[in-house]
């Protein structure tokens, strides 16, 4: 179990909220899709089908769950139209669970493995930094020591950023001059948390895609610097994803996975948007778990992933 796996009255408000938008969104459109209709048909798969592509869902992962319903109608013989949305509910869970995506599964600290590193990848603008910050802020208050390493040397902005997170969340930041390497920074930040006994490193990166070959080898020589004072680190590259950017996420995604080996990702500004299938889209669509949800900008605001609480809140309970 992650060691923030919970979730209460609280934040279960807290994900209502961020998701209303979405919600509303989806909600009226399916209203529209089942009005004067008593039996999931041919008609209302066909409206189901656009309303989640409008959703940002994505078309491959919606005609998905279309097949799966029409499965379900086929076995069932008479699916009605009020058990549309519970069925929904069901497949979408069912299959963000063949993703790999568990119910508030946050990372997991072993051990045997300190201190732990985690890389932040993602472009700028996404709520990477703030992610980061509020990332550290839960390890603390669960109780861990926590190691912020500034690797994104391009951007003033960054590195001041982070430096404010690390005095707001009261943890060390280790930063170099504008323009310095970012391997070399990684590899201050992972020998200062180790002679610290630290128990987290979390390291910011540079977020440029303009140029994927320039991308890919940075990555892949932070990563390479950082095993000669962890040898197995990084243990999660966690890829931040702007959710209200929907499909443009996609294409995000699709540049850091092939950059580098994301293992993890986290969806931020859900609250400001009525795109939050994309979160479906992109867990079905690579295969990597969604650890964490950004829903506002309250340091209490990231959230460990809950499918079903995710599903359950999208879609009514």
């Amino acid at each position: 179990m992650g060691i923030f796996s919970f979730f209460n009255k609280e934040k279960k408000e807290t994900l209502d909220k961020g998701l209303s938008k979405t919600k509303e969104n989806v909600f009226s459109k399916l209203t529209r899709a089942v009005a004067g209709k008593s039996k999931v048909d041919d008609e209302v798969l066909d409206d189901l089908e656009e309303v989640l592509v409008t959703s940002d869902v994505g078309v491959d992962t919606t005609l998905k769950i279309i097949s799966r319903i029409e499965d379900r109608v086929a076995k069932d013989k008479y699916v009605t139209t009020n058990e549309l949305t519970s069925i929904l509910r069901e497949e979408i869970a069912a299959l963000l669970t063949e993703n790999h995506t568990e119910d508030g599964e946050g990372f997991d600290l072993p051990d045997n493995k300190k201190p732990y590193v985690i890389m932040v990848v993602g472009v700028n603008g996404v709520g990477k930094t703030t992610t980061i910050g509020k990332l550290a802020y839960q390890f603390k208050k669960a109780g861990k020591s926590v190691y912020l390493g500034a690797a994104d040397t391009f951007r003033a902005a960054a590195v001041e950023q982070l430096v404010i997170w690390g005095e707001r969340v009261g943890v060390p930041v280790v930063k170099q001059k504008m323009g310095s390497d970012p391997a070399s920074v990684a590899y201050d930040t992972l020998s200062s948390a180790k002679a610290n006994n630290a128990d987290v490193v979390i390291i910011d990166t540079a977020g440029r895609l303009h140029n994927k070959i320039n991308l890919m080898n940075e990555l892949t020589k932070i990563k390479n610097v950082m095993k000669k004072v962890v040898p197995d680190a990084p243990h999660e590259v966690l890829l931040v994803l702007d959710g209200s950017t929907g499909q443009n996420a996609f294409e995000q995604a699709k540049q850091f996975t092939a950059a580098t080996e994301v293992n993890a990702l986290a969806v931020t500004k859900l609250d400001g948007t009525a795109k939050g299938g994309v979160v479906i889209g992109i867990s079905d669509h690579f295969r990597i778990p969604v650890k964490y949800i950004g829903l506002g900008e309250g340091i209490e605001d990231l959230q460990v992933f809950n499918r079903k609480e995710f599903v359950n809140s999208l879609f009514g309970e």
